[in-house]
C-alpha cells in the first residue's frame, strides 16, 4: 500500500511541475495597477483586498492586496473581460465593470482609486460567485478555508485538521505541526478550557461544521503569544458576515451510532450584528492496540510482558457560541460574545496482560477492566471594543474570562487467572479514583495600530494571561474482609497551579517599493507556581511547592522581496518558548495502564526555541506554489524518559529536560486547477531531527530523516455533484529513545447540491482502507517496547444541510441601472 501511495503522490507532483512550466510559458497575460487612497484625507489604504471576476463565467480569477503604501499590482492576468472590486472594512466596495485584457492591451492602469466611507455603520460586503480562496497568505501566517472539506463533514475539529496542510493528527487526537507536537492550539485566538485544556478532547468536542477557517502560523511575530515550539494553529469558529437574516442547519448520521447536529442563525443591519450557533455530537469510537515489552536486564524470571487492549469510547457534547456586535458610531464597535460546552465521556477498556519467562514459558496471565465516566462543562465570556481614529489607525481592547470543570470516576478491576501455566481463582482487585478538576482563565489585551504614511506603520500592545488549575484525586481500594472501599492515601493527592504571563510587544512594518520588512520585540514575564499535596500512610498531608519564573525577550524579523510574475521571497527569524503544561508538572502517578505509569515533573524548565524560515511563493493563473526551508533549534528539550522497570515490570515515564534538538526541513504546498472539473492541493514536508545524547538518562542520542505528505483532489461532476479524495502518509520519525512508526490512510467524500442551491446531501468515509495505526518502538539498555493504537474500521457519515435567509433588507430599486441597487458599493 505504501509503495502505491508514494507512486501516486510522485506522479501527481510530476503533473503539477509540468503544469507550472506550461502556465509560465504558454499563457498570454497582462498587468493591472492602481493606487488606493481615502477620498476624504487622501491617505493611502494598505492591505485592501482586490478581486478580479470573469464576467462570463463569474469565476474569481485573481485576488490581491495593496501593499503598505496602498499600491496595487496584479501580474499575470489572463486575457478576458472582468469585473474589478476592491474592498476594506469600513469602506464602500468600489467596482469597475468591463476591465478588458487583450493581446493589444495588456497593461491596465486604474489610476488613483478613491474609497468612500461605508454608508451608516454597515461593514462593507463583497459578494463573489464561486468558492472562497482556499489559501490566503499573510506576512506571518497562512489561512486555509475549510468549509469545502467534504471528507470531514459531519466529523469533529480533529477530523478536519487532518485536511489542513502542515498539520497532522494521530489516532488519539494529538496534534503536530510539521512533525513536531510542540504546537499551540487556540480557539478564536484563545486557549480552550474544554476537558481542562486537553487538546484531543477539545477537538473531539467541536463539530467541524462550526469552523470557518484554520490559521497556521509556523513562525509567529512578536504580536502573538510566544508559546509553541513549532508554531500556532488557530481555529476560527463561524461568525456572521452577511446582511439580513440568515441561517444554516446540518444533520449527520454515521456508522457505529455516530450523530451530529448543527444550527447557525444570524442577523445584521446597520446598527447591530447578532449571531449564534449550536452543535451536538454523539460519537462512538471503538479501537484497540498492543503494548509489548521485552525486559533486557532483569535478574528474576520475567522476560516478556504482552498487553492487548480493546476499548470503546462514547462522547456526548453540546457546543454553543453567540455574540452581539453593536456599532456605536462610524468608528466605534462594542462586542459581547460567549461560548458554552458541555460534555460526557464513557470509556471502557479491556486489557489482557500476559507475562512470560525465557522461551515464552507462561508466568502470569491477568485481565483488567478499566472504566471511566467523565463529565465537564466550560464557558467563556468576552468583551471587545474597537475605535478607529482614521483608516488603519485603530485601538482594540479585549477582556476575556473562561471557567471549566472536568470530573472523572475511574474503576480498575484486575483478575489473575493463570500462574506458571496453571489456572487459579483469585478475588479481583478493585481500585477506584474520583478526580475533580477546575480551571479559570483571565485575559486582558490592548492593541494599537498606527500608520506612519511613507514611513510604514507600528503595532504595539499589552497582554496579561492568568490561568488557575486545581486537580484533586481521591483513591480507594476495596477491602474484601469488610466489603467496603477504604482510603488509599498513597495514591490520593491534590495539585493546584497558577500560570501567569504578562507581555508587551512592538512591531514596526514598512515597505520600500517591492521590499518589505517587519521588526518586532516581545517582552514576557512568566511565572508558574504549583503545590503538590500528598498523603502518607496515616493520612497526614504533605505539601511540596514549586516555582518556575523567567523573563525573556522574543525578537522577530521578517524580510520580504516581491518579484515580477506574482512571486516573492521571505526570510524570517523568531524566538519562541514551549512552557510546561500543568499536568506535565504534576508529580503524582497516573497508573491507569498496568505496565506503563506516567508521572509529571515539577522542576521542568520551559523549552527555548530559535526558528529560522526562508519562504518562496509563486502564483500562476491556475497554480499556487508555497515553499519553505526552515531550521529550528530547541534548547532544554522536553522528552518523556523511561525508568528502570520495578519488581512487577512497571515502567514509569516522566518528562525531563534534555540538552537540545536541531530540526530542519523543506515544505511544499501546491494548489492547482488542472482543468475545470479537477483541482488539487498537495503538501510535502521533508525534515531531519537530531537529538543530543544525555548520559544522565542513558540516552545515546538519535537522528534521522522523516517526511509526510498529503494530497486532496476535488472533482466537479455533472448533475451538481462534487467529489473529494484525500490521501496522506507520515513516515517513521526518530525520538529520544526510539522511533515512531509510519502511518497512512485514504479518505473520500461526495456532495450533491439540490437545484435550489440551498440544500445539499453529502457522504464521506474516513480511513477507507482501515490503515491508520499509530505506533512506536522505544528502546534503551533496560527494555524494548513495541506499541500500537488504532481505531476499528472506517468511519462514514451522511449529512443533510439546508441554508436559508436573504443578504439584505434594503428595498429593491425601481431602476436596475441605479447604483443604489448595490449595497455599499461605489464605482470609480
Amino acid at each position: 500500500m505504501k509503495k502505491y501511495l508514494f507512486k501516486f503522490l510522485l506522479v501527481t507532483f510530476t503533473i503539477c511541475t509540468t503544469i507550472f512550466q506550461l502556465n509560465a510559458q504558454n499563457l498570454p497575460t497582462g498587468k493591472l495597477t492602481g493606487k488606493v487612497v481615502d477620498i476624504q484625507n487622501n491617505e493611502t489604504v494598505p492591505f485592501a483586498t482586490a478581486v478580479l471576476i470573469n464576467k462570463k463565467t463569474k469565476a474569481t480569477v485573481k485576488v490581491a492586496q495593496t501593499d503598505a503604501d496602498g499600491s496595487l499590482i496584479m501580474n499575470d492576468v489572463p486575457a478576458g473581460v472582468f469585473t474589478f472590486k476592491i474592498s476594506y472594512v469600513g469602506y464602500q466596495t468600489m467596482v469597475r465593470d468591463s476591465v478588458a485584457i487583450t493581446k493589444n492591451q495588456r497593461l491596465i492602469s486604474l489610476g488613483t482609486i478613491k474609497m468612500k466611507a461605508a454608508k451608516g455603520n454597515v461593514l462593507s460586503e463583497v459578494t463573489i460567485t464561486g468558492q472562497k480562496a482556499p489559501i490566503q497568505l499573510g506576512i506571518d501566517k497562512k489561512v486555509f478555508a475549510v468549509d469545502q472539506s467534504l471528507v470531514s463533514e459531519g466529523g469533529s475539529a480533529g477530523d478536519l485538521l487532518q485536511n489542513v496542510p502542515s498539520v497532522q493528527t494521530d489516532v488519539d487526537g494529538n496534534v503536530s505541526l510539521r512533525g513536531s507536537t510542540g504546537v499551540k492550539v487556540l480557539i478564536d485566538g484563545k486557549p480552550s478550557l474544554i476537558a481542562g485544556g486537553n487538546i484531543a478532547q477539545v477537538l473531539a468536542s467541536i463539530p467541524a461544521s462550526s469552523i470557518e477557517t484554520v490559521e497556521v502560523i509556523t513562525n509567529p511575530s512578536a504580536k502573538y503569544d510566544a508559546e509553541g515550539q513549532s508554531g500556532i494553529i488557530n481555529i476560527v469558529l463561524k461568525k456572521n458576515t452577511k446582511l439580513g437574516f440568515n441561517g444554516n442547519v446540518a444533520l449527520t448520521a454515521g456508522n457505529r451510532d455516530n450523530y451530529n447536529g448543527n444550527v447557525s442563525l444570524s442577523f445584521q443591519n446597520k446598527k447591530i450584528n447578532i449571531y449564534g450557533n449550536y452543535g451536538y455530537r454523539y460519537g462512538n469510537r471503538p479501537g484497540g492496540g498492543y503494548n509489548n515489552i521485552q525486559y533486557l536486564t532483569r535478574k528474576d524470571s520475567l522476560v516478556y510482558a504482552d498487553q492487548l487492549s480493546n476499548w470503546k469510547s462514547t462522547d456526548k457534547s453540546h457546543n454553543a457560541k453567540a455574540g452581539l456586535d453593536y456599532y456605536l458610531t462610524d468608528k466605534d464597535i462594542l462586542s459581547f460574545s460567549g461560548g458554552f460546552n458541555s460534555r460526557e465521556n464513557d470509556r471502557t477498556e479491556l486489557l489482557d496482560i500476559n507475562k512470560y519467562k525465557k522461551g515464552r514459558a507462561p508466568l502470569e496471565f491477568s485481565r483488567r477492566i478499566n472504566t471511566n465516566n467523565g463529565s465537564g462543562h466550560s464557558y467563556d465570556l468576552n468583551l471587545d471594543y474597537s475605535h478607529k481614529f482614521k483608516p488603519n489607525q485603530e485601538l482594540t481592547f479585549n477582556f476575556g474570562y473562561s471557567n471549566g470543570t472536568n470530573d472523572n470516576f475511574q474503576l480498575y478491576n484486575t483478575s489473575i487467572y493463570s500462574v506458571n501455566g496453571a489456572p487459579v481463582t483469585t478475588t479481583p482487585e478493585l481500585l477506584n479514583n474520583t478526580n475533580d478538576g477546575t480551571n479559570k482563565n483571565y485575559n486582558i489585551q490592548l492593541d494599537y495600530t498606527m500608520p506612519l504614511g511613507k514611513l510604514g506603520k507600528i503595532e504595539t500592545g499589552y497582554r496579561s494571561q492568568i490561568k488557575y488549575a486545581d486537580a484533586n484525586t481521591i483513591a480507594k481500594k476495596y477491602d474484601n474482609a469488610s466489603g467496603t472501599y477504604t482510603d488509599n492515601f498513597l495514591l490520593s493527592n491534590e495539585f493546584d497551579s497558577k500560570d501567569q504571563v504578562h507581555a508587551l510587544y512592538l512591531n514596526y512594518q514598512n515597505q520600500i517599493k517591492n521590499f518589505g520588512y517587519q521588526i518586532g520585540l516581545r517582552a514576557e514575564d512568566a511565572l508558574l507556581t504549583t503545590n503538590s499535596n500528598g498523603y502518607d500512610q496515616t493520612g497526614n498531608l504533605t505539601t511540596a511547592p514549586a516555582r518556575i519564573a523567567y523573563k525573556r525577550l522574543y525578537p522577530s524579523i521578517y524580510l520580504t522581496q516581491k518579484f515580477t510574475g506574482e512571486q516573492q521571497i521571505q526570510l524570517s527569524y523568531t524566538r519562541r518558548v514551549n512552557r510546561p503544561r500543568p499536568w506535565d508538572t504534576n508529580p503524582f502517578i497516573d497508573y491507569s495502564d498496568p505496565l506503563n505509569w506516567r508521572q509529571g515533573n515539577p522542576n521542568l524548565l520551559p523549552e527555548d526555541v530559535h526558528s529560522f524560515e526562508l519562504g518562496y511563493s509563486k502564483f500562476w493563473p491556475k497554480v499556487t506554489l508555497i515553499s519553505s526551508a526552515y531550521v529550528r533549534q530547541t534548547n532544554d528539550l522536553i522528552q518523556r524518559v523511561r525508568s528502570v522497570p520495578d519488581a512487577d515490570g512497571v515502567i514509569i515515564t516522566t518528562p525531563q529536560n534534555l540538552t537540545k534538538d536541531l530540526s530542519s526541513g523543506l515544505e511544499f504546498i501546491a494548489k492547482a486547477d488542472i482543468v475545470k472539473p479537477w483541482n488539487f492541493t498537495a503538501n510535502v514536508n521533508i525534515y531531519h531531527s537530531k537529538i543530543d545524547a544525555v548520559p544522565a538518562y542513558n540516552i545515546a542520542g538519535n537522528s534521522g530523516f522523516s517526511w509526510n505528505a498529503n494530497l486532496t483532489n476535488n472533482f466537479v461532476l455533472p448533475h451538481s455533484i462534487t467529489l473529494q479524495v484525500r490521501a496522506d502518509y507520515n513516515s517513521s520519525q526518530v525520538m529520544a529513545q526510539g522511533t515512531r512508526k509510519a502511518m497512512y490512510g485514504v479518505d473520500g467524500g461526495a456532495k450533491y447540491d439540490f437545484k435550489n442551491k440551498k440544500a445539499s446531501l453529502s457522504l464521506n468515509v474516513r480511513d477507507i482502507f482501515n490503515t491508520r495505526k499509530w505506533g512506536m518502538i522505544t528502546e534503551d539498555q533496560n527494555s524494548i517496547i513495541a506499541f500500537q493504537r488504532y481505531q476499528q474500521g472506517p468511519m462514514g457519515n451522511l449529512t443533510f444541510s439546508y441554508r436559508f435567509g436573504k443578504t439584505s433588507f434594503m428595498k429593491k430599486s425601481k431602476k436596475p441601472e441605479q447604483q443604489e441597487n448595490k449595497p455599499d458599493e461605489g464605482s470609480f
